[in-house]
Parts: C-alpha cells; structure tokens; sequence
C-alpha cells in the first residue's frame, strides 16, 4: 500500500484576526486622508454629533446680509464664513495655519472676501473701529481686548465657542483624568466676564452639551488628527495600545459616546464707551 498524504484544511481566520484586520484597515485610511480645512464630512456615516440649537451658521448669514465691514477671526478653511448666502461688502477673514490659509483664499476670494494670514495673537491687524461685526466660530483664544478695539460704536460680536470639558471622554480615555482647572477652562461665566472687562454689553450667552457617538475607530484617528488640541501630539504610533482597546470596545459594545460642550455669545460694543474706559 502505497503512502497518500492528507489534504491540509485552509485554516479560518478567528474573530480576533478579523477584528485586527478591521482595525489596520480603518486605522490606515484615517491616517492618510487630508484634515485640511474645517469640513468634518469624511466622517459622514463614521460618527454623530447633535447640533446646538441655535443654528450658528444661518445666525451669522443674518448678520453679514446686514453689515457693512464684516471680520471672520481664526476662519479655518472659510467653510462657514463661505455658507452664507450674502457677505458684507468688504468681508475679511483671518487664519494662522498655511495650509488653512489656502483653502480659505480659494473659497472665499471668488466671493470678494480678503484672508489675512495672522498669528491668531493680538493686535489683530486692522485699524480701531473697522468693522460693524466681527464672527468666529470656535476660536482658540478670543482676545476680548482686540474684539473691543476693531469694532465700530453700536458694532457686535457674535461668535460659538468650544465649552467647558468638550469631548473629554474621549480625551481622558486616551490622556486619563485632567486636572479641575482643565476641567473649567473656557467657561462660558468667564468669557461674559472677560467682555463686559473689555466694555462690551453682553446680549445673549446659551450653552449645551452634545451628543457625539464614534462607530468605528477611524472616526477616532481622523478626529484627533484634525482637532489636534485635544489629544496634543496624538498619532497612531503613540496611542496604538488604546487605539486598538478603544477599537474592540466599539466592536463589543457599540459606539463610544462622548459629548461636546458649546456656547454662543452676542456682545455689543455702546455707542459710547463707559467713563472708566474712555
């Protein structure tokens, strides 16, 4: 009788070897696609976040169809200032970061808007008194001195602002626990009292806390790519271990819930200054 060998069995991938290969594949392509400019909309399907209620965009819209000289501060890719219908007739937008810069020059130029590159550190570089609005959508710093000194009697500020503890679930998965004063950074109180210190009225502030769901971990990468403050320094290869736990949380358990902190605040620049500010 003659020997005959045994067919081998093509092994199976297990659950974990799937799992793996979802997670270098998620993990590859949120790495390498460009986070340029302020558009979220590769994260279309990969994640959810609720919008607050008072619809800044379409709020800042009214507002420029009414002004005359409009200044967007830290405008990012012009995404939003560019959504409005209707600019003012002399529009000008500000950014610190090149590549930034160049997007908002293509979108916003054809619309008769000027970008100025700027450090995003006082002076601004305009004259005092030279717009009737100044915007800005989540600002790193809003220097209420310079907001003050730009704006023209009767002129107003209206600007969404990034709150207190925004997306620290996340943040804290990847950091652990920050420390009390972190936890009351950008408190909305403050930022009414910095601009009545800088002789602003303040006409509106609102807050809210937003839901955020995270479906997969490559929402995860692309989001600490691109909002680079939140996780400071982040890259894959630094963060692998908790990427990859984070990756079979999500997998196991669903989406990973965080929540965004966001305030809107309207300020008035008086016809006439207070005595102790004149």
């Amino acid at each position: 009788m003659t020997g005959s060998s045994v067919p081998s069995v093509p092994s199976v991938p297990s659950a974990s070897d799937a799992s793996d290969a979802r997670f270098d594949t998620l993990v590859a392509g949120a790495g390498t696609v460009s986070v340029d400019g302020w558009d979220f909309s590769w994260l279309d399907g990969r994640a959810t976040e609720q919008r607050p209620s008072w619809g800044y965009a379409r709020a800042m819209a009214d507002r420029l169809a009414r002004a005359g000289a409009a200044l967007d501060i830290q405008t990012g890719g012009g995404e939003v200032l560019a959504s409005a219908p209707v600019l003012a007739p002399l529009t000008v937008a500000t950014e610190s970061w090149p590549p930034n810069i160049a997007r908002a020059t293509a979108l916003l130029h054809p619309r008769g808007a000027a970008v100025v590159a700027d450090s995003d550190e006082p002076p601004l570089p305009f004259a005092d008194r030279a717009f009737d609005l100044v915007v800005s959508r989540h600002p790193v710093t809003a220097w209420w001195g310079e907001i003050a000194r730009v704006l023209a009697p009767g002129g107003t500020y209206f600007s969404q602002q990034v709150g207190p503890e925004s997306v620290f679930e996340l943040v804290e998965y990847f950091l652990g626990p920050r420390a009390p004063e972190e936890r009351g950074a950008r408190d909305p109180r403050r930022a009414r009292d910095d601009a009545e210190a800088a002789g602003l009225e303040v006409t509106d502030l609102r807050a809210e806390r937003l839901r955020i769901e995270f479906l997969d971990i490559g929402a995860v990468v692309y989001f600490l790519r691109k909002v680079i403050w939140m996780v400071p320094g982040f890259t894959v290869g630094a963060y692998l271990p908790q990427l990859r736990s984070l990756h079979r949380e999500i997998e196991e358990k669903g989406p990973f819930v965080a929540h965004s902190s966001r305030f809107l605040i309207e300020a008035r620049k008086p016809e006439q200054p207070p005595a102790g500010l004149r």
